[in-house]
């Protein structure tokens, strides 16, 4: 299979991947405890294990006009033991200016409890003209204008979301890559359970954070 095969898990991290940043985090509710992986320390500009995450870290390095939302957030997790997750810009140690979309669902222990919330950064800062061309040549042409399951799924990431038609493919070959399934299935299953989402009212990116992040699991085996 060739890495650049979007109807399957790409072999590796080459093409229009590498460009999409992405870091892991876990917020422990008891003691409002951070962790973070090495990517999400660089993308806000340290050096991995340089620095304890802290909540008060975090937000001092938010957007000043996203830094309010970011925090009633946090406040909406740790009373109503949700996850946390949004689109907002930070500030990184350079001063540059980083979008970024935090994918996340709930952490349970194994008694059943939820315990915090635990997903993803995607760092939306780059150029995507690359991408694009990138996605519109070779094999991806038949993709992106046959292929009616991952435009669905597509528009769903773009409306829930706020991204272009670019960013939205890109966070679906990084859902294909990191769970190792084919973006066509991938994409058929989140379009076949749109359906169980409730559409009116705030808890939709939660429940579509939960479906992005979980969807792999639900995909039938090939044959």
């Amino acid at each position: 299979m060739s890495d650049r095969d979007p109807d399957g898990a790409t072999a590796d991290a080459t093409g229009g991947l590498q460009k999409l940043k992405v870091g892991g985090f876990r917020f422990w509710f008891v003691g409002a405890r951070w962790e973070w992986s090495d990517e999400v320390a660089r993308m806000h500009g340290y050096e991995p294990g340089t620095v304890t995450p802290t909540t008060e870290l975090l937000l001092s390095h938010k957007h000043p006009d996203d830094r309010r939302n970011v925090q009633d957030l946090l406040d909406h997790a740790l009373h109503h033991e949700g996850s946390f997750s949004s689109r907002h810009r930070f500030i990184d140690t350079a001063g540059a200016e980083h979008t970024v979309i935090v994918l996340a669902d709930r952490m349970i222990d194994d008694s059943g409890a939820v315990v915090g919330t635990e997903g993803y950064y995607v760092d939306l800062t780059q150029n995507f003209e690359q991408v694009r061309q990138d996605a519109l040549t070779g094999t991806l042409t038949d993709i992106f204008e046959a292929r009616a399951a991952i435009e669905q799924a597509k528009g769903a990431l773009m409306v829930v979301y706020g991204v272009d038609a670019d960013q939205a493919f890109e966070l679906l070959q990084w859902r294909s890559q990191h769970s190792n399934v084919k973006l066509r299935l991938l994409a058929a299953q989140i379009v076949a359970e749109l359906g169980t989402l409730q559409f009116d009212g705030p808890a939709l990116r939660n429940q579509f954070d939960h479906l992005l992040l979980t969807v792999h699991e639900r995909v039938p085996p090939a044959g």
